[in-house]
């Protein structure tokens, strides 16, 4: 079960302790970031992403599919947001998280045989 989120806004960040360290769960980035790649496929002015799209998805030529592939990845990640703000307290907060998480999972030192 994740650990009381740290970041609670605007962008909300779960923290879970797992084996070696945590596990960031970042939904609301996800929903943030599908949402910005359909507004960019659905922009009523500029189709061409929509294009490349419909270009992907009925392949003509094996090398060319590949790079119209490539090429509309690029454009979404550009346009799609990848940055969650942290602000004041919930910045101790997260960091506390993920110490709590590095404690727990430090290795023991073996001897060597």
């Amino acid at each position: 079960m994740p650990d009381p989120k740290p970041v609670d806004g605007p962008i909300p960040v779960h923290v879970r302790t797992i084996p070696g360290g945590a596990q960031l769960d970042l939904t609301a980035l996800t929903r943030l970031v599908v949402g910005d790649v359909l507004d960019a496929l659905l922009e009523g002015d500029d189709t061409t992403l929509w294009d490349l799209l419909h270009e992907v998805a009925a392949p003509s030529t094996g090398a060319a599919d590949r790079l119209d592939r490539e090429e509309l990845e690029q454009q979404l990640v550009e346009r799609a947001s990848s940055r969650v703000p942290v602000y004041g307290p919930q910045v101790r907060r997260l960091a506390a998280s993920l110490l709590k998480a590095a404690r727990q999972h430090i290795p023991a030192r073996r001897d060597a045989a």
